[in-house]
Formats: structure tokens, C-alpha cells, sequence
């Protein structure tokens, strides 16, 4: 058989697995190797109480399943035509000065070792210096793809427009605008005339089919006003209580997550819509780990959430109300509920205003996990900049929110907006821009 028409040999690293436990399932009319040691390392990996705890478990009950269908070690046939086995396979002979006490050496060495039979083994690893080691080893070596978007192409939530006088005519009536192009559901136009010294922002129905207008000013949301056009439109999606999924992506400054909480607050505590609001951000430090907090969750939790609470204050330094005294109040009065993303995996969240910052930080597996647990009456804001990830597998094309938005664009219940000026402070721009 010649080397175009060889069957492929994927084998699969341990991150893989962590990143999507049913990643095996990706690969189609080929055959899939675990090497035992990703076994090993999941098995290490499985009383974390973090995501990757709970992606080892999914992985290992996953496997399990397969296995009641067949015999791992000479191949179980998958329902997408490809073949699963797990390898104990080491080379003969491996290369000087290659440490085999290492698992991951180990598993790359279970490719290798495949390889010498003569078989087209393509080594899929998330860990770009195990997917080098690889390479020096004369393996070819790639990334696991597969929930992977084009971040330069990524849906903005917006674009622009020329619109005539009656055009624009229409849209102020009020009796919307019907719109030739094909636009995505709650997709904004930024409508312009001719001459550019007149335009309309409007958001896109599409059960009507038309560009409904956006009030030309808001009032303030909880004492935040919008100070450009995109923060408009953000506003319009958190206040829409028609959309139950918004996504903010955005560079430092750019005022996603003091929007998201002010909105939040606003629903809450003025018009009664939802019961309080659930925040949470992935734990993942940036620069070095300062290692073990002490105290209960509400005092570990408090390290990590203190971006949230510089929001909260600021929002209450310039809202003076009854109701809304400090951060503690909130707290206490359960306007506002800090959690663990570990914990809300297993909870049912109806009526909750729910807000994921730094979303970047998350695979597409633990943010379909976050999401589908939103009950019933439940609004769900993930906000994010995918250019500045801390978790070492992921990038800006392969992050859960990059992926979320790709995947939900056109949906009814959902809006996106990416923000791009920074109104934090002149410094803050300059440090997001030049740095």
C-alpha cells in the first residue's frame, strides 16, 4: 500500500483528552491509539477538583464505554468508522538521551515506536514543545483542531452600511426597516447616509426581517454610561431580556465586564427580572501561582474575584442608592453570589443573571458545560479577550469563548459584540495597543 493510501494512525496525548473527552470521536475511517500512559496520567488527573478533573472523568468513563463494545487492546470499531485501541508499544531501540521515565516522553515514544512498523502516525498533542519533541523524533505532529475558529474572521456582531433618506426615514418611524442582505439574528448596522453626516444604529430582527432602530442615547445603567457606539450595542444585549446568551470580546478597558455587572444590577434590583446575579472567572494565575489559599471558599474565592469587586465598587462609588451600600451588602443580601466554576457544574441555575469573565481562559468543553446548566428564565454573559489567555493549551483560535461565538452566531436568543476602544485611561489604551 503506498504512503497517500496508508490508513492514518492518530495518537493521542493526554491534553487532548483533557480539552474534549470525546475527541477520539473526531477522527473518522482512521485508526486512534491511546498509549497507556495517557491512561496513567488521566488516572492523576481525575480527583482534581478543577475542570480538568472532571474532563479526566468524562475521558476515562468515556473509554470505558468503548470498551464494553470490544477488546482495547486489538481495536474497537466506533460508530465513525475509525478504529480505537490502547498501545503499550515502546521502541526496540529509542533515540540517546531521550528519557523514557517520563510520561509524556513515554507517549511520544508509543508513536515512534508505531512509526518503525511502517504505519502513517500522525502524534496529536495540544503541548506545542511535546508536538517539537515529536518532530525531532521525525513524527509528524499536529494540533488538535477540530473545535478550532479563525480568529481573524470572527463574528464581530456588527457591520456598516448606506442607507438612503427614506431608508433612514423608515427606521426612525419606528416601523423598522426591511433589509435586503442576509444579516444574522441580532446582528447591528451602523445605517449612514450618502453624505456620512447622518446615521442610525439598528439591530437586526430576524423573525421580522427587518433593522429595528437603537435608542439614539441611553439612559445610565446603574450609574454607567456608554461612551461609544459598540458599548450601545452592548447595552441593547444585556437589556434585551429576549436574549438569553450574550458574548463581550474585547482588549483590556473596553469596559465589558463593568457593562455586564451594571446591567445585572440594573435587572435585579430595579425591574425585578431575575432573582441575583452568579459571577464567576476561571482560576488560572497569571505570571507565577501563588499556591495555596487558606480559609473557606468564600475566602479563596475572593483573591481570584477581586477584579469583580473593583467593578462593584466603582459602580457604587457613582450610584448612590438605599439598596446598594458595598460590595459586603450585596454579598450578604445574595443580590449577588460569588462561585466557583467548579461548583456551578453540577448546579440547575433558573431565574439567574449569570456572568463568566475571562471567559479566553476556558476549553469549548467547559464552556458548553457552563452554559447548559442556565435553567429556565436564566441569562448567561461571557466576556473575554482571546488575545490574552493564561491556560497554556489553549489560543485565540481554540479558546471555549472564540468557539462560542462562532458556533451560536445567527441564534435568536443570542448576541455578540466585540469592543474595541479602550475607555479605561489613555495609559490603559496605549499599554492594550503597544504592548
Amino acid at each position: 500500500m503506498s504512503e497517500d493510501k496508508a490508513i492514518k494512525t492518530f495518537v493521542v496525548d493526554t491534553n487532548v483528552l483533557v480539552h474534549n473527552p470525546e475527541a477520539v470521536m473526531s477522527f473518522k475511517d482512521t485508526e486512534v491509539v491511546i498509549p497507556l500512559w495517557v491512561l496513567e496520567e488521566l488516572d492523576g488527573l481525575k480527583i482534581s477538583p478543577d475542570y480538568k478533573g472532571k474532563a479526566a472523568r468524562d475521558a476515562i468513563r468515556f473509554l470505558d464505554s468503548v470498551s464494553g463494545k470490544g477488546n482495547l487492546h486489538s481495536g474497537v470499531r466506533l460508530e465513525n468508522g475509525s478504529t480505537l485501541r490502547v498501545a503499550l508499544d515502546l521502541p526496540a531501540e529509542r533515540p540517546r538521551e531521550f528519557d523514557a521515565g517520563k510520561y509524556d516522553n513515554r507517549i511520544i515514544l508509543c508513536a515512534y515506536a508505531l512509526q518503525m512498523e511502517g504505519r502513517k502516525v500522525f502524534f496529536v498533542s495540544k503541548d506545542i514543545n511535546a508536538r517539537v519533541k515529536a518532530t525531532a523524533l521525525g513524527i509528524r505532529a499536529v494540533d488538535y483542531d477540530k473545535q478550532k475558529v479563525d480568529i481573524d474572521r470572527l463574528h464581530s456582531g456588527f457591520r456598516d452600511a448606506v442607507a438612503t433618506g427614506e431608508d433612514l426615514a423608515a427606521l426612525d418611524s419606528g416601523v423598522g426597516l426591511p433589509w435586503p442582505e442576509k444579516l444574522l439574528a441580532n446582528e447591528f448596522v451602523t445605517l449612514r447616509s450618502r453624505s456620512g453626516d447622518i446615521q442610525r444604529l439598528s439591530r437586526y430582527d430576524a423573525v421580522e426581517g427587518r433593522l429595528e432602530l437603537v435608542e439614539a442615547k441611553y439612559e445610565e445603567v446603574s450609574g454607567i454610561s456608554a461612551l461609544n457606539e459598540r458599548q450601545r450595542m452592548a447595552f441593547d444585549l444585556l437589556l434585551d431580556d429576549r436574549i438569553k446568551l450574550v458574548t463581550l470580546v474585547g482588549k483590556a478597558g473596553t469596559g465589558k465586564t463593568l457593562m455586564a455587572i451594571a446591567a445585572g444590577l440594573k435587572k435585579i434590583l430595579d425591574e425585578k427580572k431575575y432573582s441575583r446575579m452568579l459571577v464567576s472567572r476561571p482560576v488560572i494565575p497569571v505570571g507565577k501561582d501563588i499556591g495555596y489559599l487558606p480559609g473557606e471558599k468564600s475566602a479563596k474565592m475572593s483573591a481570584w474575584m477581586q477584579p469583580i469587586f473593583d467593578n462593584l465598587e466603582y459602580i457604587l462609588g457613582v450610584h448612590k442608592r438605599p439598596n446598594m451600600k458595598s460590595a459586603e451588602q450585596l454579598l450578604k443580601d445574595r443580590v449577588i453570589e460569588i462561585e466557583a466554576l467548579t461548583y456551578i457544574r453540577g448546579r440547575s441555575l433558573p431565574n439567574l443573571y449569570i456572568v463568566i469573565d475571562e471567559a479566553q481562559n476556558l476549553t469549548p468543553h467547559e464552556v458548553k458545560t457552563i452554559v447548559s446548566r442556565a435553567g429556565d428564565g436564566t441569562k448567561v454573559i461571557l466576556t473575554g479577550d482571546p488575545y490574552q489567555i493564561d491556560n497554556m493549551y489553549l489560543d485565540a483560535n481554540s479558546n471555549g469563548l472564540s468557539f462560542l461565538v462562532e458556533a451560536f452566531k445567527g441564534q435568536a436568543c443570542y448576541g455578540h459584540v466585540t469592543l474595541a476602544r479602550s475607555e479605561r485611561s489613555e495609559l490603559a489604551e496605549l499599554a492594550s495597543t503597544l504592548l
